[in-house]
């Protein structure tokens, strides 16, 4: 396991280093987690807090050299907001990437190894999930089990898969053919050893990279959900704070700086999952470099 685990981190690395987009979409989720690590010390206010001077409440104050980005009609930093939003953005975002990359890549690695009726059954399953539309099913979801990140995590844990075992179970079928598996199989290897030694190796790169693609995906689910009112109204993300502006009608006052920085900040993780995948496909497909 070890030296799958350090084989891995060499081949990403190899990857980042080859790819300048890459590495600027992993740039981006280093910027992000850090803040959010230390949001505590960059936030200058509790993102809840009620601002007011004497008995006069700052409401829908303009950004200003006390509130960088102004105030909400509720009197709250939108900075503080913008700053702790990082949080719960990247908590769903990495929660979702780690069930992509355990879920997809074991139900890939099972259904290319065994094929047969192993291969049937788990691919028909993909396809059911392939066929259930995927933000309907999260608000679906989130609407029964009640208004809460992990069950924004949980909802998409059950879906984010198929596209990673599909690949991975692609993958997998050209993989078991090569002369160094059956030797192993020769040499009585078990099919466990030989899936995850000689076979698990050779994909997980790609399992991961799937999982870079899903941050940005639940990271945008999530804001969605959040917008559209099915978010937690106890914890501040950038989707809540979008749904807060729009219920307050920023636009129509001109509010640009209330959200405007969190759809930023949102696309711009979306992008760090899109220039991530974009690499991979080049090193997938050198083919790709020619145009």
């Amino acid at each position: 396991m070890k030296r799958i685990i350090i084989n891995t981190f060499k081949n990403i690395n190899t990857f980042l280093k080859n790819d300048k987009f890459a590495m600027v979409g992993v740039m981006i989720y280093i910027f992000f987690t850090l803040i959010a690590i230390f949001a505590p010390v960059i936030a200058p206010y509790d993102p809840h807090e009620m601002h007011r001077e004497g008995a006069k409440f700052m409401f829908n104050q303009p950004p200003s050299q006390k509130f960088w980005l102004g105030t909400t009609n509720m009197g709250r930093d939108l900075f503080s907001q913008l700053v702790y939003g990082a949080r719960p953005a990247l908590m769903v975002g990495f929660s979702a990437a780690f069930f992509v990359v355990i879920v997809g890549t074991l139900v890939g690695l099972i259904a290319g190894y065994y094929r047969g009726k192993v291969d049937s059954i788990l691919m028909r399953i993909t396809d059911i999930a392939f066929g259930i539309p995927f933000t309907p099913f999260v608000i679906v979801l989130v609407g029964f089990l009640g208004p809460s990140i992990w069950n924004i995590v949980v909802a998409m844990a059950l879906l984010l898969w198929r596209d990673t075992a599909r690949v991975i179970r692609a993958q997998v079928l050209t993989v078991r053919e090569r002369s160094f598996i059956e030797g192993a199989r020769v040499s009585g290897a078990s099919d466990l050893r030989i899936i995850f030694i000689y076979i698990a190796p050779n994909i997980l790169p790609l399992s991961f990279l799937y999982g870079s693609l899903a941050v940005g995906w639940a990271i945008l689910t999530e804001a969605a959900v959040s917008f559209l009112g099915f978010g937690d109204p106890q914890i501040i993300s950038w989707g809540y704070m979008l749904n807060d502006a729009y219920v307050s009608q920023a636009l129509s006052r001109g509010a640009y700086y209330w959200f405007v920085p969190p759809g930023i900040c949102i696309m711009l993780v979306v992008m760090a999952g899109f220039y991530i995948g974009r690499g991979s496909e080049e090193i997938l497909h050198p083919r790709l470099k020619k145009y």
